[in-house]
Formats: structure tokens, sequence, C-alpha cells
């Protein structure tokens, strides 16, 4: 037997994380791209740092092992291999990006310290900081506090240091980078060459202007930064809403136990130890030196400079075959299904199909369930718009989609304004399925509509995550959707599912039947494969069945973006189990699952990924794909990421994201652009046809 069974999950997902780091590094990307993958990266590590690292911290510092839950390693050993990994990983981007700027000089693009301004720049920038920057700087002096200042999670602060010149008295203060203000300042161009500064340096700049009333020797300015604990520790009281928990714990993260603190490493050791001091963090596990500049997550909003020449060409999202976004979505929904493909073809499909319902006369109720949102929601706008006219609107919103609790909280208080039924989520269960069923009378019947996706209802995500939705008026299909709202309503009842595959009761069953199956076929002899795409897979008992399934003799293709804790092509464990990674310009979100099935294939499309959480702790929703065009469109969409041989990584217990390899004389194939291509030639097709 081999040695280990499963990859940690922890340095599985760092690993995932390097893949969008080198990204960053890929000459082949566009300048301004990479930069944009180094601010993914950094968002990545902070939001890590808040969920995943902090949970095992917690466990760590309770002298429980975890080793059950951390694939045989402890806690406390996960925590130190973690820093260890994530200290080398901040090396390497910053690495990257001073040579990402390098690159940028060759294009007349410079990044400017404060040390390094003309005459024409200090004048714009001393009027920039009066006018921009003064009016929303927070500066503390903390030397005479009686209580040390709460840092806010993962903002930017600039470490100050005052030497006076009476009797060298040091004192300390900090100042809050602004986060209204864009964190890159473009300056006036100069000889055909364009400047931009950030607004850390701008600060540093006009030091002398922020402490002009201290009579001081010299001042220093190091930036610093603070990762809290982000578990929302929601109280029992059952006097309160689910509403009022949820915002009191929102509140309460701005307190959490700090979990990382990164500080320039310039920093005099006095200063540092005065902030970690008052902090009052000891643990050396989550003090990680890093460079001048933090937050590098705001690098996925560096200006384009107009230099469209640095970007990855945008392709205009498709329309879908045969279904027009001029005439009634519903009536032709009733005759066929249809899949949308985001962002290869266009998510207004989706906010199109909620308008028309709210202002077809014949629709009276809608259903629906909400994760994330959009800023400034169309869906939110329509379903406001279908309670106004008197559709009756249920919504199921789940308050606890990390980090989007308040933008959550916020559009629930908007909805329950106008009207709509809203639906809190069920006690140790959040909802991560993606559907919505309306309700339409047709004569004296009511006739079903609906859509089931693999992603988020949000317009922005849509323009970067694929994912797939599929339009139906299956009326068993649909049926079983409104058996889920039943759910919500009346939880202590197991409802039966004829065609929907539903967590937590049924996902992780049928799943292992399917498999089940697979494994027979291949004992039989008979023809036997699972496709299977995903964005993680980490639960031990469906890779132990994977495992099986392998040695029964099926093949296995995984297509997983992130998490892969199943160890592939291992001699008498996984031989048959190929598995890569695919990071590119979108990304990989949507769950695809194909069992072979003796030559007629069964196709799903899911919510869930194969994580724990997703079979056993959330309502998730898998529907099968009846449709003979759309189940080939699947297939063949799979088979497109497949035979990818650019962006494709491979899994592998090593960690070390090697490329797939071209063969001799095998044409460059990038996965997404012959995605993107295919739909193109279906509209093309279609066009023909006509």
């Amino acid at each position: 037997m081999h040695k280990y069974k499963y990859i940690d999950r922890e340095k599985s997902w760092l690993t995932f994380n390097a893949r969008v780091l080198q990204e960053a590094a890929d000459d082949s990307v566009p300048l301004l791209d990479r930069l944009r993958f180094l601010g993914i990266f950094s968002n990545n590590l902070d939001e890590f740092f808040r969920v995943r690292f902090a949970a095992i911290r917690r466990l760590s510092l309770s002298g429980i092992s975890g080793e059950k839950f951390l694939g045989g390693i402890s806690a406390q050993q996960s925590v130190k291999d973690i820093t260890k990994i994530v200290i080398q990983q901040q090396s390497e981007s910053l690495r990257i990006l001073n040579s990402i700027e390098e690159k940028l000089e060759t294009e007349n693009i410079f990044m400017v310290h404060e040390n390094d301004l003309s005459r024409d720049q200090e004048i714009f920038l001393k009027d920039f900081f009066i006018q921009k920057v003064s009016p929303e700087l927070v500066t503390i002096i903390l030397n005479d506090l009686a209580e040390f200042p709460v840092l806010k999670d993962t903002v930017g602060y600039l470490a100050i240091k005052l030497v006076m010149k009476k009797n060298a008295e040091v004192r300390y203060a900090i100042i809050e980078i602004p986060n209204r203000i864009n964190r890159f300042v473009v300056l006036p161009p100069q000889d055909n060459k364009q400047y931009v500064i950030l607004i850390d340096d701008v600060i540093r700049y006009n030091l002398s202007s922020i402490f002009n009333i201290f009579d001081y020797e010299s001042v220093s300015a190091h930036m610093i930064k603070i990762t809290r604990d982000a578990q929302l520790d929601i109280d029992s009281d059952l006097s309160k809403s689910m509403l009022e928990k949820i915002a009191t714990s929102v509140k309460d993260r701005r307190i959490g136990e700090p979990v990382r603190f990164i500080y320039d490493q310039l920093i005099s050791e006095d200063t540092l130890r005065f902030f970690l001091d008052k902090l009052d963090i000891v643990s050396t596990d989550s003090i990680i030196p890093g460079g001048r500049y933090h937050n590098r997550r705001d690098y996925m909003n560096f200006p384009n400079l107009g230099r469209f020449d640095l970007l990855y060409q945008t392709n205009l999202p498709l329309p879908i075959p045969g279904l027009s976004l001029e005439g009634s979505l519903l009536e032709k929904i009733s005759q066929k299904d249809y899949l949308l493909n985001a962002p290869y073809q266009s998510f207004s499909y989706l906010t199109k199909f909620l308008r028309e319902a709210a202002l077809d006369p014949k629709v009276t109720t809608i259903k629906i369930t909400l994760y994330r949102l959009a800023k400034n929601s169309q869906i939110i706008s329509s379903l406001i718009n279908a309670a106004k006219n008197g559709k009756k609107v249920t919504v199921q919103i789940e308050l606890q989609a990390r980090f989007d609790e308040a933008s959550n909280i916020s559009y629930s208080e908007q909805m329950q304004t106008e009207g709509i039924n809203l639906i809190f989520g069920i006690k140790g269960l959040k909802v991560h399925s993606k559907v919505c069923v309306i309700e339409r009378m047709e004569g004296d019947k009511i006739k079903r509509y609906g859509f089931i996706s693999t992603g988020n209802f949000n317009e922005q995500t849509a323009k970067i995550y694929t994912d797939v939705t599929l339009f139906t008026s299956h009326q068993q299909i649909l049926k079983d959707v409104s058996k889920i709202f039943e759910f919500f309503d009346i939880n202590y009842r197991l409802y039966r599912y004829k065609h929907l595959i539903v967590s937590p009761h049924y996902t992780r069953s049928r799943f292992n039947k399917l498999i089940d199956r697979e494994i027979a076929h291949a004992q039989e002899g008979r023809e036997t494969c699972m496709k299977l795409k995903m964005n993680s897979l980490s639960d031990f008992e469906m890779i132990d069945k994977l495992y099986a399934a392998s040695n029964a003799g099926v093949k296995i293709q995984l297509e997983i973006r992130g998490i892969c804790s199943l160890i592939p092509g291992i001699p008498g464990m996984s031989e048959n189990i190929e598995a890569i990674s695919i990071v590119d310009n979108y990304l990989e979100h949507s769950r695809l699952y194909i069992f072979g099935n003796a030559g007629d294939p069964e196709v799903f499309i899911s919510s869930a990924d194969f994580m724990t959480r997703n079979l056993d702790a959330r309502v998730e929703v898998t529907c099968p794909i009846y449709d003979p065009e759309i189940k080939n469109e699947l297939i063949d969409n799979f088979d497109l990421g497949w035979k990818g041989n650019v962006k494709a990584r491979y899994h592998s217990e090593n960690l070390d994201n090697k490329y797939r390899i071209r063969k001799e004389n095998e044409t460059v194939f990038r996965a997404q652009l012959e995605t993107y291509k295919y739909y193109q030639n279906k509209v093309v097709e279609l066009a023909n046809i006509e």
C-alpha cells in the first residue's frame, strides 16, 4: 500500500494558489493581467487565513491534535507547515511583482516612490493629498492611549515612528490607508511615459504635513496588516431573529483573534516589538515578514491606463442558439430545455427570465435561492418588481454566505420592506443550492418553469466564473424544486425526490450508487468511465470510493480547479485516475458529473463539490440532464477542458503543479479559448441552417 492515501487539504489549497501565482509569473500572460493574478493570489490568501488557517489554529491552541480531520497530520504541525509555505509564496510573489514592474517600464509605464518624483508630480500630489487623501485619513497617536485601537481585518496601516528632537523621545502612531480611494494614483503623463504611485507613498510623501505640529528629528512609515479569525459565533438567544444574530456576529468579527500579522521587514525592531506587544501577538507562526507593500489584492483593480494591448482580449458573451432575448423566454422554454454557459454566453438570459416572470400577468409565484449577489443586483430588482406586480415571491437567502453576510443582510431588509417572503435557512445547514421555480396559470392548470445552476445568480461574477444553468419546464424536475422550498418550511420531514439529488440526505448515497454501477460494469467487462469536474475534492469516503473504482478498472478523469486530496496515478490504488486543474483567464466554477453507464452516459450538473460539507452539511442540488443535445454539449465541454495543453496542470502527490506537456506535433489547445470557439461555431451553424 502507498505510504499516504490522501493529500493534506490545506497544502493542496496552497498548491492551487501557487497555480494562480504561476499565471502571474507567466510571460505569455499580458502584463496587466499578470498584476490581476497577483491580486487574486493575495486575496485568496487573505480568505484562507481568515477561515481555514484560523480554524486549524483554534484546534492547535485547544491542544486537540485534529489528525482525524487533517488527513493524519496534527493541527500544531499543520500551522507550522502552512506558515513555512506561505512565507515562501509571499517571497515569490514579491519577486514576480518586481519582474512585472521591470517589464512595465519597457512599455513606458513606471511605478514611482515618494522619492522619485519630478517637480510637476510633487505639485500634483500635494494638491491631490489635500483634496482627496487628507479628508479620508485616520491618524492615531498611540503612546498615551489608555486602550490600543482595534485594527481592522485585512486593512493596510502605516506604522509610524517619530523620534523627537527633545531627549530623542519616541512616539508611535498609526495611519489607516483609506480604501475609499483607488490604491493606485495615476500621475500626469510626461514624454509619452505613464506614471503610477501607490496611495501608501502619497501618504509617505506628505508625512511632514500630517505631523507638522510635532518637533521631530526623524519620521518613518512601514506597512503592517492584521488578519483576524472570521468564524461567525452565533448566539443561541431564542428571542433574536436570525437576521439580528448574523448582524451581531458580523460586527463581532472585527475583534476576532489575530491569526496573521504581516509587516515590512525593513521596520525597526523597536517599532515591530511595540505593535506586537500592544496587539498581544506572541505566536511566531502568526508573524510573517513581507515587503514594502501589503494588500496586494488591490492589484486586481490596477488601472488599465488605456493599454488594452496589455490585457487579454475581451470576448463578448454569445447568444444561446435558438433563444432570443427579444421574444418570450417562457414560450421557448415551454417547448424544450436550454443551457446557459457563462461567461461564454450572456448571463442576461437569467435576468431576462426573472424580469419576464415579474411582468407576466399569468405568473403567480416565484421561488428562488440566493447565496452571493452582485452589488446593485438586478436579481433583487426583478424580485422586488415581481412583488410590486402582485406576485407571491419567496426568497431563501443565505445569511451565512462567507464574507457576503453584510450585503445579504442589507438585501434582506430591502426585500422585507417590499413584502417578499424571506426564508433564512435551516439551523446547522447552509443553503448552497442555486434554484428557481415559478408557477404560471395556463388555462385552468398551473405550469412550472425554472432554472437550476452550478453558480451564484450574480451578474458581476458571471463575467469571470464559468458556470452552467439549465432552463427547463420539465414538470417533474420542477416539482422536486418546489419540494425543496417545502423542506425549508418544514425541515423535520424527510422529502423524497424523483429526479433531483439533494444534500444533505441523498447526495452521498446516490453518488456512491452511481460509482458502484460503474464498478459493476467494469467487472462485467462493459464500457465504463467517469468524467468529474468540480472545484474541490476532499471528502475521504468519496476518495476511497474513487480508489475502489480505479482498482476495478474504471477509467476516471478529474478536472478539479482547487483542492484535490486524492492522489492520482499510484499503482494498486489509483492507476486509472488522472487529475488536472485548469487556471486561466476565467475561474473554473461549474460542477459537472458524467457517468459512462456502459455507453449510455448519465450527465448531471450540481452546486456540490465532493467535500464533506457539501455532501452532509449543506442543502445542495444535483440535477440530471435529459435533453440529448444538452447532454452532448456538456460532454463536449468536459472533453474540451480535458484536451487543454496550455493552462492545464497535473494534480500529484508532489504538489509541484507540473504543466501538461504537449506531445510532438500537437497543436496548442487553450481550453477556455477553444470553448468560446465551440459556442461561436454553434451560433454560426444555426445561422446557416436558418
